[in-house]
């Protein structure tokens, strides 16, 4: 158990600095996760005996959950409606049509078995959300013409659709479902329960959310994450799309009024950034390097075809019908990443008793590392090309996490007896540069500060002021001085602190700001912040 916990910690200690390497070197990150897991697999450099498929489309399975969710929770609706139409056209019959191009690519060119081609192109038809949310936010691709919404509706509702296609054919392969009448079935009911499914879910979770009072910070937060569960498991139980219920809840939820939503969208996205390192960690781990070069010529065809011939001709068409620009028709359909749904589909595959002559694994893995790596290196060259950066635009706004007005920041300033603003007038202060006095605390009561306001002694001042948002973080530290520290009874100015200040002092609940003649005493708590060098 240590051993396993301590291997845990370390892969995940690696996909981090793997994460601020490929944001260097501009390669991007969920590729490093791949290899990474490679380094760690049976013919890697630490050669771990993993094989467990099993475990790994349940794992996969519940990281995708979340993933489609965090698709939806983090679209700002607002930004995205005016391109809903295409994108949802796009995440729906774009899929279809994608799919059948590749099945028929490889039934008569790869010579494959239809049923199998077929798959292949269901496993492969859908864009990745995390891949493209990976590129969009680590570049900062800001697109014109809405581009960068359009993508991240598509690539967050599509997968529902590549799923279906996916347990369609396999159906069929098992001999389950073999009359049209019963496919189409299938697919309305699957559709129709995981819409309505969707909305009633999210509906009775906002509900709950406003009503319920959760006592502990937090709560609301873990709350939400059980109604993504909720989301996926109950439609899927009557057979319905549990993945595009999972999607409906998200995007409701998140283009909602609630309360601490924006702590909300961070948990996300730092759980799905997790769950994307797991998914992509675990196909590098389950893949045979050794066994590539008997499909590499099969996946290196169907990623050419899918990337040049198939994706162009599933997406221009569509885009070209709400009068799209060539170039954003372009820079479209070279963005279709593959990633995790795809890996999780072709997981499925593995596990799946339909039979298959193929790799279907191995084939679906390569494709991806050839899309993430060659699709997702390329794309903000191939939008330059094109003339598709717009930098007067901020693709941070097609994210929940975005917002538009400055935050704000609140510091208490208490007047002591011999302060020089004490029986001062408000107006004859000279305050920092966008530093205002919000409101006045005067022992139980609030004042409603005013120019001509006069201060009193033991006022407390509540100051706003703007939120820090500088390239570089800053670094504080707090110390705290006993009364063996050799900080006491002395005055600042006497301190040898290199690179560092003292900014604040709190004492005995109180907290103020020194100055040099200021005296450490016993007891203290000195707050610390590095100068940039």
């Amino acid at each position: 158990m240590l051993t396993l916990l301590a291997l845990v910690s370390i892969v995940i200690v690696a996909c981090v600095l793997c994460n601020k390497l490929s944001n260097k070197i501009g390669v991007p990150v969920l590729l490093a996760f791949i290899l990474l897991g490679v380094a760690f697999g049976s013919d890697g450099i630490f050669k771990i005996q993993f094989e467990n498929f099993t475990l790994v489309e349940q794992v996969c399975t519940i990281a995708l959950i979340f993933i489609m969710f965090y698709g939806g929770f983090g679209t700002n609706w607002k930004e995205a409606k005016a391109v809903a139409p295409q994108a949802l056209l796009l995440s729906s019959a774009g899929v279809v049509v994608t799919a059948g191009l590749v099945g028929v690519f490889c039934r008569y060119v790869l010579r494959f078995d239809w049923l199998e081609s077929l798959l292949i192109g269901a496993v492969l038809s859908s864009t990745d959300a995390a891949s493209v949310f990976s590129v969009l936010r680590s570049r900062q691709l800001n697109l014109k013409y809405k581009t960068a919404s359009l993508l991240e509706v598509e690539s967050g509702s599509n997968d529902p659709w590549a799923y279906m296609l996916t347990v369609l054919i396999l159906s069929v392969m098992r001999g389950e479902s073999s009359t049209p009448i019963s496919i189409l079935i299938t697919v309305v009911w699957q559709v129709l329960a995981g819409a309505v499914g969707g909305i009633l879910i999210a509906w009775i979770g906002i509900w709950a959310i406003r009503h319920i009072d959760f006592e502990t910070s937090g709560f609301d937060t873990i709350f939400v994450f059980a109604i993504a569960l909720i989301a996926y498991t109950f439609p899927s139980l009557v057979g319905g799309n549990g993945y595009l219920s999972t999607y409906i809840v998200g995007i409701v939820l998140g283009n909602t009024a609630l309360p601490n939503k924006r702590r909300m969208v961070h948990f996300f996205d730092g759980a799905t950034g997790l769950m994307q390192m797991m998914i992509f960690f675990m196909m590098g781990l389950l893949a045979f390097p050794s066994q590539m070069p008997s499909i590499l010529l099969p996946a290196l065809a169907i990623f050419l075809f899918l990337t040049v011939i198939a994706r162009p001709l599933a997406v221009c068409p569509m885009l070209a019908a709400f009068r799209a620009k060539i170039s954003q028709q372009l820079v479209v359909s070279w963005a279709g990443l593959r990633g995790a749904s795809s890996i999780v589909f072709a997981i499925m595959v593995t596990v799946d008793d339909a039979y298959t002559k193929n790799d279907v694994f191995h084939i679906v893995f390569c494709v991806v590392l050839l899309s993430i790596g060659v699709q997702g290196s390329l794309l903000p060259l191939v939008s330059k090309k094109l003339n598709m950066i717009d930098n007067s635009q901020d693709v941070m706004k097609t994210f929940n996490d975005y917002t538009e007005e400055s935050s704000m920041q609140f510091v208490v300033l208490t007047l002591e007896e011999g302060h020089a603003w004490v029986e001062q007038q408000i107006q004859d202060l000279v305050l920092p540069p966008q530093m205002r006095i919000a409101y006045i605390r005067r022992g139980e009561t609030r004042v409603v500060p005013r120019g001509n306001t006069i201060l009193e002694k033991g006022d407390h001042l509540i100051m706003s002021a703007m939120e820090y948002r500088g390239s570089r973080p800053i670094a504080m530290r707090e110390v705290y001085i006993d009364k063996k520290h050799k900080w006491v009874n002395c005055q600042l100015n006497e301190l040898n602190l290199l690179h560092s200040r003292v900014v604040l002092i709190k004492r005995k609940g109180d907290a103020f700001a020194p100055t040099g003649e200021s005296r450490i005493l016993e007891g203290d708590l000195l707050v610390l912040i590095k100068d940039e060098n």
